[in-house]
């Protein structure tokens, strides 16, 4: 990459525009849930169509996630970051102003395409700027966004509700410009002399698996897992997305410059840090059935098994931060190694919490934020930095939304049928987080095989 004689950015104002970024993308998820009531009166919408809000979301923000991460390869950083956020907030302007909910799932799908973007591209930036020995801790504090947001959003949402639900996307107007402006000069401008003949075959056929598996998944039937499995909507997708794995290979290897160069997994430990990732995103989907679980076992209300998801974020949030700054002294292996056995651990009691009282539940969800807060978000990217050339820094970023989302998909699917299968509600959901503490086990092998050093190039 070429750097245009460009004088290294003001790291400390780069971090603010970083992670102001992050921040819009991630609170505009948690945000919207709080909103879901007044959207349907509002709109007159069905109930079951209100999901469609967050998966045409999710769909188009795995889709944006590997195209933005490698035209910021090609084409600069601060180019593509700033076109994420603006595209983030020509979405939330269609929110805001459009009658239908046609029009409404249209936006909603710009936004997150432009979402897709802005994660990759930050974490590539904090490896194209920062030195080795601060990565970790520019890593944990951009990690800490997503609990942030989980705790400021429904806030936010409930003091501005009243006023209107369209008024939760209208902030994010002034909050884009403020990114834009405070970025346009503070962005690396590096960018590839000789780009070369951008991946077009690659991207059609990377959007096309990533489409049906995220569509097809979402269509499973958990009160029928097997069956639904059968129907063309569901496992006719993802079989389509699995047979055109192969075909994508054959593209990408024939590729003058690939939207995802396979050559990476050569790498065992890209490998290695792609499953521990696909079990994070796993990890991160179980979080959902939590508060059933304290309604189930404990009898609490809707809104007050909400509220008991906050030790848990916290947990995250203040882990997250020292969990980068240990990537910095020890490396990720210790982390890592720490982190999924701290999280194995909390999920096991979990398992048992009906027994333990609502203690005990308390304590295993903050062993669990603590866990997550050393596996998810900066300790993995902190790998793929560590791994990936420079020039595949953006591309790797945004592989790790690709296998987070993946597993997050794979295990909403299979823990919904673990829990239809079960008719007593309590076991049911204790049996969802038995699951995932036995897969919890299988992440331990994988973060003790992550190494201490970069491997060599």
């Amino acid at each position: 990459m070429t750097h245009e004689h460009e004088k290294p950015p003001s790291t400390g104002m780069l971090m603010v525009v970083l992670f102001l970024g992050v921040l819009m993308g991630a609170m505009d998820i948690a945000i919207l849930s709080p909103a879901l009531p007044s959207i349907q009166a509002d709109l007159g919408t069905a109930e079951r169509d209100l999901a469609l809000l967050f998966s045409i979301y999710i769909l188009f923000n795995l889709v944006g996630t590997p195209l933005m991460s490698k035209l910021s390869d090609l084409f600069g950083r601060r180019t593509i970051y700033l076109i994420d956020v603006a595209l983030f907030a020509a979405g939330s302007l269609g929110v805001a102003l459009l009658p239908t909910f046609a029009g409404i799932l249209v936006a909603r799908g710009v936004q997150g395409f432009g979402a897709g973007g802005i994660f990759p591209v930050a974490s590539a930036v904090i490896g194209d700027v920062y030195p080795a020995e601060r990565r970790g801790r520019a890593l944990g504090l951009i990690g800490m966004v997503f609990g942030l947001a989980f705790i400021i959003g429904p806030v936010i949402a409930g003091l501005l509700l009243p006023f209107g639900w369209r008024l939760l996307f209208w902030i994010n107007l002034p909050l884009a410009a403020l990114v834009m402006a405070l970025g346009f000069n503070r962005l690396p401008r590096a960018r590839k002399e000789s780009p070369g003949r951008f991946d077009a075959a690659g991207a059609v056929v990377l959007s096309v698996i990533l489409a049906a598996f995220a569509y097809g998944a979402s269509r499973v039937d958990t009160e029928v897992f097997l069956p639904s499995l059968l129907t063309p909507f569901s496992g006719g997708l993802i079989l389509l997305a699995l047979i055109l794995i192969p075909v994508f290979v054959i593209v990408e290897r024939r590729a003058e410059s690939p939207i995802m160069d396979v050559r990476m997994f050569a790498n065992r430990q890209i490998v290695f840090a792609g499953i521990l990732n696909v079990i994070s995103g796993a990890m991160e989907a179980g979080l959902v059935f939590m508060p059933l679980y304290a309604v189930a076992a404990f009898g609490a209300s809707d809104t007050n098994a909400s509220f008991l998801l906050l030790p848990l974020v916290a947990a995250m949030v203040v882990g997250s931060p020292l969990a980068g700054a240990a990537l910095d002294r020890v490396g990720p292996r210790v982390v890592v190694a720490f982190g999924t056995i701290v999280m194995t651990v909390g999920l096991t009691a979990l398992g048992f919490a009906a027994r333990f009282g609502l203690a005990g539940y308390i304590i295993s969800t903050m062993c669990i934020g603590i866990g997550l807060s050393a596996l998810l978000g900066a300790p993995i990217r902190y790998i793929l930095l560590r791994e990936a050339r420079p020039e595949q820094r953006s591309m790797a970023q945004g592989l790790v939304n690709i296998q987070g989302g993946v597993g997050q998909l794979l295990s909403a699917a299979v823990l919904g049928a673990v829990a239809s299968s079960i008719s007593e509600k309590t076991v049911a959901y204790a049996s969802d987080f038995l699951v995932l503490a036995a897969v919890g086990a299988v992440s331990v092998v994988f973060a003790f095989l992550i190494k201490r050093r970069a491997s060599a190039p």
